[in-house]
């Protein structure tokens, strides 16, 4: 059976009455739908945790501007 064949809803056991399918169905209708895949943002340089545990630098030219600097 295709997809579009298949019932939206099927009920197994009981009898309900209008009133309970409307409220079945109302609940059904307002559920999220599969959530799309999207591609992860990427990570700021600046909250990289990794940039904590890097070398100290050393002293000498351009020291003082590579302390500062994301790798």
């Amino acid at each position: 059976m295709s997809d579009s064949a298949r019932p939206l809803l099927r009920i197994v056991r009981g009898t309900p009455d209008d009133v309970e399918l409307a409220a079945l169905t109302a609940v059904v209708a307002s559920m999220p739908g599969p959530a799309e895949a999207t591609e992860p943002e990427g990570r700021s340089a600046w909250s990289d945790p990794a940039a904590r545990m890097r070398p100290q630098t050393r002293p000498g030219p351009g020291a003082w501007r590579a302390s500062g600097l994301p790798r």
